[in-house]
């Protein structure tokens, strides 16, 4: 009894704990010292009477005859009752709190297992909140751990994204998370220490885990990646949205092609149709190894659609990409973000039948020799 007594006291907030000590210790002292002048009790009945009073057992051996008395024993009894009250309402209440705790946590388990895959962030600061972003408005699944209660209350849950109130340092949930099903776990926090501590806990029990980390300093880009983080980004260099690449990495993919204007739309079509999202276009002037780059950044099929009808509505807008697409030889690479590679196996295959595929993540040196290669 001792023990569960000690374990349910452990759970109750300081402040209740400190508060029920003292009114208990207020009302024995008040009992004691009423019971030694008002009943005439020496100090052992005194603490008897005390006790079996605030408890409200009343054996009767002693009976308040006087007005004063009655009125000693009525406001001890009373104060026993209101403090029996008050310890069971804080009981109550921390068990109520604790329940719909632990409901809201399995609420977020039943969400995580009904995702397919997901992403963990760890840290919604000014980086993990560029990088959140542009995880969901690529419709990714997202579970964030953050230890700040008020930044967690900003966060709209969904049925793709899970917020996590834990200090990821602390729980070794983040370990059990970032498994089969986790596609990138990325560590975002402004302290490098507190990054290393995470990188080190998830991959002790996870080594195939994708790990990006945020380093701020440059200095512990080695320590970070002696820990087991798969790439070390400085945001400060960078940015958040280079932190969002750097988890994708293994599922993104340079396409390089060759084909004309016309075919522009169709090629949409089965990128939209996979659920990938066409991220940038690069021009490869022949020869040379730096291409020209232009974002695209969309996965809405609506969004091929409207720059197929501007092309046709503007026919010198047209003109100019076409004379584009004749200095570069048709030649240009896609890159490519998609869920899995199993995805861009299929998108390949289907790609192959509509236009002409010069190679799969080809680097700028071996575009350089491919374009070369069309001037000779």
């Amino acid at each position: 009894m001792r023990k569960i007594t000690i374990k349910l006291l452990k759970t109750l907030p300081a402040k209740y704990v400190t508060t029920g000590v003292i009114l208990v210790i207020v009302l024995f002292a008040y009992g004691i010292i009423g019971s030694i002048f008002i009943m005439r009790l020496n100090l052992i009945d005194s603490i008897y009477y005390s006790v079996i009073t605030m408890a409200t057992v009343g054996y009767g051996d002693y009976i308040p005859t006087t007005g004063i008395q009655k009125i000693f024993a009525t406001t001890l009894a009373l104060g026993g009752v209101a403090l029996l009250a008050y310890v069971f309402n804080i009981i109550l209440t921390n068990f109520q709190e604790k329940m719909n705790k632990y409901s809201k946590g399995a609420v977020k388990m039943k969400a995580i297992e009904n995702m397919e895959d997901y992403y963990i962030l760890c840290g919604y600061g000014r980086v993990g909140k560029v990088v959140f972003e542009e995880l969901t408005k690529r419709n990714q699944n997202v579970i964030l751990f953050e230890k700040d209660e008020e930044i967690i209350e900003t966060i709209e849950e969904s049925d793709s994204v899970v917020t996590i109130h834990k200090d990821a340092t602390e729980d070794n949930l983040i370990s059990k998370l970032a498994g089969e099903k986790c596609r990138s776990v990325i560590i975002s926090t402004g302290d490098d220490v507190t990054n290393l501590f995470i990188v080190l806990t998830i991959r002790e029990c996870n080594p195939d885990a994708w790990i990006v980390s945020r380093a701020s300093k440059e200095e512990n880009y080695s320590r970070l990646r002696k820990a087991g983080a798969d790439k070390i980004v400085s945001p400060e260099l960078i940015g958040g949205k280079d932190l969002y690449f750097e988890s994708t990495r293994p599922h993104v993919l340079k396409l390089t092609v060759r084909h004309g204007v016309d075919q522009l739309y169709d090629e949409f079509k089965i990128i939209s149709k996979h659920g990938c999202n066409l991220e940038n276009i690069q021009y490869h002037l022949p020869g040379i190894e730096t291409p020209l780059t232009r974002k695209i950044n969309t996965m809405e099929l609506k969004d091929g659609k409207q720059f197929r009808d501007y092309l046709e509505k503007n026919t010198d807008q047209k003109d100019a990409i076409e004379n584009l697409y004749k200095i570069v030889n048709n030649t240009h690479s896609h890159i490519i973000s998609g869920p899995d590679r199993a995805t861009f196996h299929k998108l390949i295959k289907e790609l192959e039948k509509n236009e002409e595929i010069l190679g799969i993540n080809l680097t700028k040196k071996e575009v350089a020799k491919l374009t070369q290669k069309n001037i000779e």
